[in-house]
């Protein structure tokens, strides 16, 4: 087993306890069921009296077994492992841990923010924990929407059941905690310094290159476009900076090409050189 096996593995275990205590604490105790065969559980729990560790792992069978003819073993290991290590440390640690609020706000939002983080890790790690982020997986392989999207469309359907099965207001904090949990587990994913990818059009492309190769150390790609107005052929330079060489950049530029066309756009993952590697 490799040392990024290991490391994986490790942090496949912190988020799923992470993911557990966000249950534990804040959103089980509060009826919040926000989306997923978490939330799912939370319905039950309440409902029928069975342990949420139980039902997390009794329905992620079939999405084991999803996982496996749709993304192979290695997935399939990783996922069984990571709802696993959830439903046990869901009850392990029940006993030990407090219920710091009922407040119902405080709750969907404090408990989709540390789900969020835990859920981020493990995908981060190339794992889930079954149910509807392993969903969200399959929807990232064959469609053009992020991880936290994903998640956000397979779920509505369980917060719709929770407001059947409690009441609308629940739902609501449902689905607000849902919503934090998706924009954390995009951070975690992204990170939280974006570069910036700067597109830039000038007369003067060899001196724009020139300076950002001695001032900022970046490197630039140089394309071939034609406005479509003047027919004109133009020089358009492509140069990912951090985000704190942005206005940097932008001096530069209009140092020596004040008509210069420029627009920026963040990067939310760049893996290269000067960036950081692929792992």
């Amino acid at each position: 087993m490799t040392k990024a096996v290991v490391r994986d593995y490790i942090l496949i275990t912190l988020g799923s306890i992470i993911i557990a205590v966000a249950l534990d604490v804040f959103l089980v105790p509060n009826r919040i069921a926000a989306g997923g065969v978490s939330g799912l559980a939370t319905i039950i729990y309440h409902v029928l009296g069975i342990p949420v560790g139980w039902t997390l792992l009794i329905v992620n069978i079939p999405l084991f077994l999803l996982s496996y003819r749709e993304l192979g073993p290695q997935v399939f290991v990783r996922s069984l492992y990571g709802a696993l290590v959830t439903s046990v440390f869901v009850e392990l640690l029940k006993p030990y841990l407090g219920v710091p609020t009922n407040d119902l706000l405080l709750a969907s939002i404090y408990g989709g923010i540390v789900a969020g983080i835990g859920m981020g890790i493990v995908l981060r790690a190339r794992g889930t924990t079954g149910g509807t982020d392993l969903v969200a997986r399959l929807l990232h392989k064959y469609f053009p929407v992020t991880v936290g999207q994903g998640l956000l469309g397979a779920d509505f359907v369980v917060i719709s059941l929770a407001g059947i099965v409690f009441d609308a207001e629940l739902a609501l904090y449902a689905l607000l905690g849902l919503l934090a949990t998706s924009k954390v587990i995009d951070l975690v994913q992204e990170g939280l310094s974006y570069a910036k990818a700067a597109f830039i059009i000038s007369r003067f492309p060899e001196e724009i290159t020139k300076a950002v190769f001695q001032e900022l150390d970046r490197g630039v790609t140089a394309l071939q476009a034609q406005g479509m107005y003047t027919r004109e052929q133009r020089t358009m330079l492509l140069c990912i900076v951090g985000k704190t060489e942005e206005s940097r950049l932008k001096q530069l530029v209009y140092q020596i090409d004040p008509e210069a066309f420029v627009f920026i756009t963040n990067a939310h993952e760049v893996i290269g050189e000067g960036f950081k590697r692929f792992s």
